[in-house]
């Protein structure tokens, strides 16, 4: 297939990552359908869309998650292909079967490799055999506190535990000791049971050793249809609030050259492994002292962080992942130039980090060389209570990790969001933090910062 014939491309997803996967398919040339909630119809990407659907009320579940709905708009527009974005039905496998038995192109990996990767103990175990090194845990799924106690005592404390499905950090906490596990397993289970359906009385956790002050550091791969796996670079999401990141950075600077070709070379293993297809991220944790990794998990998907590795390469994934879909192999050979680093702008305290949605009444976006945001919406525009806040992504280039600080610094400064609440002066807050500042940070750093 040729990649002009994959068109008109339905993006089953909304607001700023809408809005970037139709900027690319548009200078393709390629015709983009936009589907929307009722909640969403006076967003951006709707109207930057060549075609827009109406799909339902503004509850996901009866919109951006209803399957059905999503396939019937792509019948009725004529839809050739569907990028699904992040979150949502990204990495829904029942959701890309449907797509590829409905006739149309699916812009992901293959079903099989989202199925493999989904389930976080099959995965763990899937690549140890791969030689990827992983850390002490549990091989099978623990689905009962007696379990979870003797696998912590075998595993030993600190342990982290989170639910065998799902993302994002959702359901995750670490327990330093036999009561914090019976809080953290009762959290577990009420996550699978919101997000999975899996049942309160038996949940699929996963129990793993944790590494106390860990960097999050994560590899960018791209598989070929031609069956090569090619790494395009790290990294660094250690800015964390509640296991949910913040702020990301390439090249990570809590890694030595000889750990970044490590880990590239364990991420191409992995992605080898399930025959990878497409554009997806091989997640680690990074003991910096003992400068050494484990496999954390994979995402089967474009990452929410995707525009650092784009800074610094200058690939467009978006569009590398459109050719891959159309059985395109290019030729990318990955060079790193510079820092980037990436601010996610939330409708959120900037303090207890709670969602604060609102009307937009101002919003004016920085400018200026080696500067980029991708936004999701505009004055005028109400951030509302369904989705998740994520307002915009403030990005910065600069030909160093200083020089990248300095326009982040007056980036922050002259973005211009009034009406909800936001964390711009967080990051404000956190461009002058030493340990920032200097690199020298690990996931518990905003942890820190609010104690």
């Amino acid at each position: 297939m040729l990649i002009e014939t994959l068109g008109p491309v339905l993006v089953a997803n909304r607001g700023e990552i809408a809005r970037r996967v139709i900027r690319t398919v548009q200078r393709l040339g390629l015709g983009a359908i936009a589907v929307h909630s009722e909640a969403d119809g006076d967003l951006p990407f709707v109207r930057e869309a060549d075609e827009a659907v109406l799909i339902g009320p503004a509850d996901p579940a009866q919109s951006y998650l209803d399957a059905d709905k999503v396939l019937e708009a792509a019948r009725a527009t004529g839809a050739k292909a569907i990028h699904p974005g992040y979150g949502f039905l990204a990495e829904n496998v029942a959701f890309a079967r449907a797509v590829i038995d409905a006739g149309l192109v699916w812009i992901g990996p293959t079903p099989e490799a989202i199925d493999k990767m989904g389930d976080k103990i099959n995965a763990r175990n899937l690549m140890e055999k791969a030689g990827v090194p992983v850390a002490a845990g549990t091989r099978e799924p623990v689905t009962d506190l007696s379990l979870a106690l003797k696998a912590a005592d075998a595993i030993g404390y600190p342990v982290m535990v989170k639910t065998a499905g799902g993302g994002g950090g959702i359901g995750m906490s670490v327990a330093h000791d036999d009561e914090g596990l019976a809080k953290a397993f009762e959290q577990a289970a009420r996550a699978a049971a919101r997000f999975s359906g899996d049942a309160l009385d038996g949940p699929a956790v996963l129990l793993e050793r944790y590494i106390e002050r860990a960097r999050h550091v994560e590899v960018q791969i791209l598989g070929l249809p031609d069956g090569r796996v090619v790494a395009l670079g790290e990294r660094d999401c250690s800015v964390q609030r509640r296991h949910q990141k913040v702020v990301e950075e390439s090249p990570s600077p809590g890694i030595t050259p000889e750990l970044r070709e490590r880990m590239l070379a364990a991420a191409v293993r992995a992605g080898e492994a399930v025959g990878y297809l497409g554009a997806g991220t091989v997640e680690c944790l990074v003991d910096a002292d003992a400068q050494d990794f484990v496999f954390l998990e994979m995402n089967t998907r474009l990452q929410v962080e995707h525009p650092v590795t784009e800074l610094v390469t200058g690939l467009d994934l978006v569009e590398l992942q459109l050719r891959v879909a159309a059985g395109e192999s290019p030729e990318v050979r990955p060079a790193t130039t510079g820092h980037a680093i990436e601010f996610r702008v939330y409708a959120e305290d900037p303090r207890r980090f709670l969602p604060g949605p609102g009307t937009i009444t101002a919003w004016v976006e920085p400018g200026g060389a080696g500067v980029r945001v991708d936004s999701g919406y505009a004055a005028g525009n109400t951030v509302t209570p369904f989705y998740d806040p994520l307002l915009a992504k403030l990005c910065v280039h600069g030909e160093t990790r200083a020089d990248a600080l300095e326009k982040a610094r007056k980036a922050v400064d002259a973005f211009v969001v009034e009406g909800p609440k936001n964390n711009l002066p967080f990051c404000a807050e956190l461009l002058e933090n030493a340990e920032f500042v200097t690199g020298v940070y690990d996931t518990g750093l905003v942890g820190r910062m609010r104690a």
